[in-house]
């Protein structure tokens, strides 16, 4: 991974009453550019004609990522917004809190010659990236693979979603106050 992208998320990364804090990545211009262009080089080759994005924080990088790779954005939203025409809805694994998710993906966004790449701030238990791929292949796009800001994912899930890639692992990060590792409970 780029040592400048690593370097500026660490920079920018806080722990705040005990919870991971990336949002000052997207106020700093240089880091905001550093850590998107982080998070798609190693996809550079893989021929990506979309990227998708979950709601919320990953509508945010995944389109700077769309952008950054010169292709389009296809949004994965929660349940609550407004989303017109034919869905795919899927439910998710239980994530790190326990919580389970609906996620919805419009039909008509993805189709047989799309090769989509998944992108998000954090990636711990895999719930909803596995989810999405499910979608994305059920469209009969190809699924490249997951590049995120912080990668805490386990092996054993991590052969369920092929390539992942993250700018940092979460081991890398500074540990929390009065802890010498991260906390379980990251964001």
């Amino acid at each position: 991974m780029p040592s400048r992208a690593r370097d500026l998320l660490l920079e920018h990364f806080r722990w705040i009453d005990g919870h991971a804090d990336v949002w000052s990545v997207f106020r700093d211009p240089v880091a905001l550019a550093a850590v998107v262009a982080g998070i798609v080089d190693p996809f550079r080759d893989a021929q990506v004609t979309a990227v998708c994005g979950i709601e919320s924080r990953g509508f945010l990088l995944g389109a700077a990522a769309a952008v950054e790779l010169g292709v389009g954005f296809v949004p994965v939203r929660k349940p609550d917004g407004l989303f017109p025409g034919d869905k795919l809805s899927a439910r998710t694994d239980p994530d790190y809190r326990q919580r389970r998710h609906t996620l919805r993906l419009q039909r008509s966004s993805l189709g047989p010659g799309d090769r989509v790449l998944l992108v998000d701030d954090w990636i711990e238990t895999g719930s909803q990236a596995i989810t999405v791929r499910r979608m994305v292949e059920e469209c009969g796009s190809r699924w490249v693979g997951c590049g995120v800001m912080v990668d805490q994912l386990r092996d054993e899930r991590r052969a369920l979603l092929g390539r992942v890639v993250g700018v940092v692992r979460a081991g890398e990060l500074p540990a929390s106050v009065g802890s010498t590792v991260p906390p379980p409970t990251t964001r």
